[in-house]
């Protein structure tokens, strides 16, 4: 899709959060199965929902631009999600695999918090004040999840790890 103006290039963010976010859905199962802190399990868990209907989120704005979702890959959540998996194959420390999930994780979420406040601010640009509330509802989300996974690991997870 040539990007000719802002709103060529918020639709072609839009989509690139879908990916990010469908590829979430796919690694969260993954990372919750893996975590042996059972408040981290249900931290993963718990996002998944969450994620679940972020991804409902960005379906009702890009359909609301008559748009289709999908069709396009985010190659930087893939790059997060690869170095998560290969860190979830490493022989590692019960402990220390939760301090690992935990950075790969935030990880995730910094890059999420990125996208959405990009996306948000395009949306104000363009006066899409209903698109930038539902932006703004999940970048919310993102930032609360990722100050929960500071706590968790400051307070239990990286001493355990120690």
């Amino acid at each position: 899709m040539p990007l000719n103006n802002l709103q060529d290039l918020y639709l072609e963010q839009l989509q690139d959060l879908y990916s990010a976010e469908q590829q979430i859905l796919e690694a969260l199962p993954q990372m919750a199965q893996k975590a042996s802190n059972p408040e981290l399990k249900q931290g993963f868990e718990q996002h998944l929902q969450q994620t679940q209907q972020q991804v409902q989120r960005l379906e009702q704005i890009l359909q609301d631009l008559g748009e289709q979702p999908g069709g396009h890959q985010c190659k930087g959540m893939a790059g997060l999600i690869a170095e998560g998996q290969e860190l979830m194959r490493e022989q590692a420390a019960p402990e220390v695999a939760d301090a690992g999930l935990i950075a790969a994780a935030q990880r995730v979420e910094h890059y999420e918090i990125a996208g959405y406040g990009t996306v948000r601010t395009y949306a104000q640009t363009l006066g899409r004040t209903q698109d930038a509330n539902l932006l703004q509802q999940t970048l919310d989300e993102e930032g609360q999840t990722d100050h929960k996974l500071s706590a968790l690991a400051e307070r239990l997870i990286n001493p355990e790890a120690e």
